[in-house]
């Protein structure tokens, strides 16, 4: 419960001033802000950072804000 806290308090800091900044998270975060409120683009962060920090757990490695997601596309790559 203590950290789901956090994570929230955090994300409420993140949403507040995030029209004050220009990396990418922080203009989804403005935008999400304008269309859906504050209080749901709060959690919405949250629930990101929450997956952000257990990636970074599940697989020993360190932040990276520019590391983009590369959806599986299901073929199989064979090395001739």
């Amino acid at each position: 419960m203590y950290l789901r806290m956090l994570l929230i308090q955090g994300a409420k800091s993140a949403v507040m001033t995030a029209h004050m900044r220009s990396d990418t998270i922080s203009k989804w975060l403005h935008q999400l802000r304008e269309k859906s409120g504050w209080q749901k683009a709060a959690v919405a962060m949250a629930n990101k950072n929450a997956r952000i920090l257990w990636a970074m757990m599940a697989k020993g490695k360190s932040f990276d804000p520019r590391h983009l997601s590369v959806k599986p596309t299901g073929q199989v790559v064979t090395m001739a």
